[in-house]
């Protein structure tokens, strides 16, 4: 029997978009699998419309906006396949998606996560993902591979990479059994890497599958320069090294800080005259001043991984 893959989309006051997510899914030459939608908390209630048409997906609404991580976590705690795929709600799949994205976990059962290459959907001869460099433990910044290049097929080889991308990633439903869901203390962005951090002190691999291939619309929910994402980037940047570098790396990386990152993020807020982008900025590395982990939210580790095994 082929294996039960479960299908789980966040969407947030995106009735549209997410529509189309789901017309496309329509494509899939894969048939064993099942799709779980988490409304987050939408200003517009969309369980009737969507129970009307499309009542084969399994719908859940949330009264409360949980953030990326955690209404992805209702999802998962939902999900019955083998294997969950977390996947944006503002992307369009293609047929063999599923049946390319689940090759790898056969070949190596050390591989917990697998990525596909994503292209823009404005622009389809544009990579965004074809794997990502390792987390630099001093900027606290990492790059996904082939970001902005036109797809002549250099990143046509499949492999071990450091991270999943967040709008596309088929994890091994034992992974997280063994882990635990996505870090929801990040609410939005650095939750994925974290998670992958997490997932390769397991015991796991990342795997990125060049023969799968996914278009996303990006930031349709949150926008590009979002005071939002002004917040949540650097108060999780600065969390995601509170929890995954050494006692030397984070020294290291806190005088980047101070020297580089906090000089350049005030300069260019006020450059562009965006006071609450500012604001935003600054709340953000203020919250990491008075946040003190619980023992139990504090991860051990050694040091951050740097290379590929």
């Amino acid at each position: 029997m082929k294996p039960l893959v479960s299908i789980v989309i966040l969407s947030y006051n995106q009735l549209k978009v997410s529509c189309e997510f789901l017309d496309s899914c329509r494509l899939l030459t894969y048939d064993n699998y099942e799709i779980i939608m988490v409304d987050n908390a939408s200003a517009e209630d969309p369980t009737h419309f969507i129970r009307e048409n499309y009542p084969h997906v399994h719908f859940i609404r949330s009264e409360r906006n949980l953030g990326f991580a955690g209404g992805n976590n209702i999802g998962i705690a939902a999900a019955k396949g083998d294997y969950v795929f977390i996947v944006n709600n503002d992307t369009e799949v293609t047929p063999d998606l599923l049946d390319k994205l689940l090759e790898p976990f056969s070949t190596d059962p050390a591989i917990g996560v697998v990525s596909p290459k994503i292209k823009f959907f404005s622009n389809p001869e544009l990579i965004q993902y074809a794997g990502y460099s390792a987390m630099n433990p001093f900027t606290g910044q990492a790059v996904a591979l082939g970001n902005k290049q036109q797809d002549l097929g250099q990143f046509n080889t499949s492999g071990y990479t450091n991270f999943a991308h967040g709008a596309a990633m088929m994890v091994k439903k034992e992974v997280i059994e063994k882990v635990g869901p996505m870090p929801d203390i990040f609410f939005l962005y650095y939750e994925e890497l974290d998670w992958a951090e997490q997932i390769k002190r397991a015991g796991y691999q990342v795997y990125y599958q060049a023969e799968a291939e996914i278009f996303h619309k990006e930031s349709v929910s949150v926008g590009k320069e979002s005071p939002l994402k002004a917040y949540y980037h650097t108060r999780n940047r600065i969390l995601f090294m509170r929890r995954n570098t050494t006692s030397f790396q984070f020294s290291m990386f806190f005088l980047f800080l101070v020297a580089c990152v906090i000089p350049k993020g005030v300069s260019k807020y006020i450059l562009k005259r965006q006071p609450e982008h500012l604001r935003n900025f600054i709340k953000g590395i203020w919250w990491n001043v008075g946040y003190k982990p619980a023992p139990a939210q504090k991860i051990a580790t050694a040091g951050m991984s740097t290379a590929l095994k």
